[in-house]
């Protein structure tokens, strides 16, 4: 079961000349669904920006199991926990249409406030977790 899905299609001009999705662009699909993640829980960016506060990716592990190609349809699921000052996000992507696995990811990120590392945003664990 996933804390979050995000239904999306793949656009003609994210394939490389295989005719699949470029591998680069599966990060931007990771990120966007991430960001929505964000807002339905009613965590701004832009409002953590201005406080200071940035949530920044740490590191990401992708394993590639089955090309997207044009015009597929694809959810994009996640899950968050947090480690330690690390909040780690498990993203899997599948093709609608049968359910197959095509990405499996790993996501890692932390706050930094003025460019100094936080042990996580209280603010975050309050609405991510329900943890003050």
């Amino acid at each position: 079961m996933s804390d979050f899905e995000l239904r999306m299609k793949v656009r003609d001009y994210e394939c490389d000349l295989q005719g699949i999705v470029n591998n680069a662009n599966y990060q931007h699909y990771l990120e966007h669904a991430r960001h929505e993640y964000l807002l339905s829980k009613g965590i701004s960016f832009s409002d953590l920006h201005n406080r200071g506060i940035d949530a920044v990716v740490a590191r990401i592990r992708m394993e590639f199991k089955v090309p997207l190609r044009s015009g597929d349809e694809f959810v994009c699921t996640l899950n968050v926990k947090k480690e330690d000052v690390r909040y780690v996000f498990m993203q899997n992507i599948y093709r609608a249409s049968d359910r197959k696995l095509c990405l499996r990811a790993k996501v890692e990120s932390v706050c930094v406030q003025n460019g100094e590392l936080m042990m996580g945003s209280p603010e975050m664990d309050e609405m991510l977790f329900g943890e003050h």
